[in-house]
């Protein structure tokens, strides 16, 4: 959505326009410092009448609450709630014209540091950046990975379902990268990063095993097993992206595209491709992403969740005497379309249309190739009361439905959900 910025506000984003993502238009977003304010007027300046001038401290409260009535078709019952959907303190700043910083951290998460890389789950940012010039800069520290994709980059707190890959990606991680923009409208980055926040037997259990889903004869007991392997952990568990963001046409068409390559455990890779394009007009914003994964090791576990039990069964029930422990799927495809659009049909007002379309495939088992497709649709109305007073308050009715479709050969059951919500979003600018 465009907003009318203040002059000074204008220039203070001019400045940063070359190291941060280009797309940063919605506040609080996954990358650089999170994206203009617009028009959003400080609890400070409230309070005291005195405008803040120093960009050195911006201090936020993102918080979003819903009431929520939700639906399964494997129980066929409604349940109802109250649910706080999201609650962030967040700072950014620039110290001096080539340093800046930013710090985002959820209070409704796990304060516990992680044993690889010592920070809380809870903290998405704690990141310090150095620009050298207006062509290069780096950035380090815990922070978002540099992914591709709008939804990716949108405020967690404005997003009412993820798609199943987001969801499941977990991807603020300790990194270091390297920015490079050859002109305002386009930037380049390298990125190397941690690929988990815990050891390998923190993410996957003690005693892990991957399996293709090949079967193979046990020749002394003249059966039939699963051809396993156990999960070994790499020296270095590494994530490296690259990364290009541009826009075109007075930044009325940007891109969001990137690839990963992910070393998962000893000899087990993952290979990330993101395609993000994004209309961006006075009144409507629109977007597609297009997702594609292929994992050596089910990094996002959604397969081995689903199958592995359904293949352990059919050929050995007794998995615990089989030496079955842990077991993950290897050779897994995820890939998925992602679409959102805003209106701001009338003034104050927001209608929000989303749709998803995801597959998985255990790629070298023909029972469970291609055996699952989910589908997502959401739709949102949304109610903006506090502009003229300068505040990033919502309300809100929104509905959220999921599908899952799976193959008749794999053997499991399609279900649906449902969930009604009714509530706010409020972006405080405390300072």
């Amino acid at each position: 959505m465009k907003q009318k910025y203040s002059k000074s506000i204008m220039l203070s984003a001019f400045t940063i326009a070359s190291l941060l993502p280009v797309n940063a238009l919605a506040q609080g977003t996954n990358d650089g410092l999170g994206g203009d304010d617009g028009n959003i007027e400080s609890l400070y300046t409230k309070v005291t009448n005195i405008e803040k001038k120093q960009k050195a401290l911006n201090f936020y409260v993102n918080f979003a609450e819903s009431f929520q009535a939700e639906h399964s078709s494997k129980t066929d019952e409604w349940t109802t709630r109250f649910y706080n959907k999201n609650l962030r303190i967040e700072m950014t700043g620039w110290l001096t014209d080539n340093l800046y910083y930013r710090f985002r951290h959820r209070l409704n998460k796990t304060d516990a540091p992680m044993s690889e890389d010592n920070f809380a789950k809870a903290t998405d940012y704690m990141m310090v950046g150095w620009k050298f010039n207006d062509t290069w800069s780096i950035q380090g520290g815990k922070k978002c990975q540099a992914l591709g994709s709008f939804e990716f980059d949108e405020n967690p707190m404005f997003i009412y379902q993820y798609s199943d890959m987001e969801d499941n990606v977990d991807s603020s991680k300790g990194a270091l990268n390297l920015l490079y923009n050859p002109s305002k409208t386009q930037q380049f980055s390298a990125e190397v990063s941690n690929t988990y926040n815990g050891k390998l037997a923190d993410e996957f259990g003690a005693n892990a095993q991957v399996t293709t889903g090949k079967v193979v004869n046990d020749g002394a007991a003249g059966g039939k097993k699963l051809e396993v392997e156990a999960l070994e952990k790499s020296n270095s568990p590494l994530t490296y992206s690259v990364g290009w963001n541009g826009k075109f046409l007075d930044n009325k068409l940007q891109t969001r595209w990137s690839y990963s390559h992910r070393t998962q455990a000893k000899g087990k890779y993952s290979r990330f491709f993101r395609f993000g394009q994004k209309l961006n007009l006075s009144k409507l914003q629109w977007y597609v992403d297009y997702n594609h994964t292929y994992d050596d090791l089910d990094r996002m576990k959604i397969a081995s969740k689903e199958i592995v039990n359904e293949m352990v069964n059919s050929i050995c029930p007794d998995s615990e005497e089989n030496g079955y422990t842990n077991l993950y799927l290897s050779k897994v495809r995820y890939q998925g379309i992602v679409t959102k659009m805003n209106w701001q049909f009338a003034k104050d007002w927001n209608l929000m249309l989303k749709g998803m379309w995801e597959t998985a495939s255990a790629t070298k088992d023909e029972k469970f190739k291609n055996y699952r497709t989910a589908y997502g649709y959401i739709g949102s109305l949304e109610y903006y009361p506090a502009r003229k007073q300068k505040q990033d308050l919502r309300f809100f009715l929104a509905y959220v439905g999921r599908k899952y479709d799976y193959s008749k050969k794999c053997g499991l059951k399609d279900y649906n959900t449902d969930r009604i919500e009714l509530g706010m979003m409020y972006r405080l600018k405390a300072y």
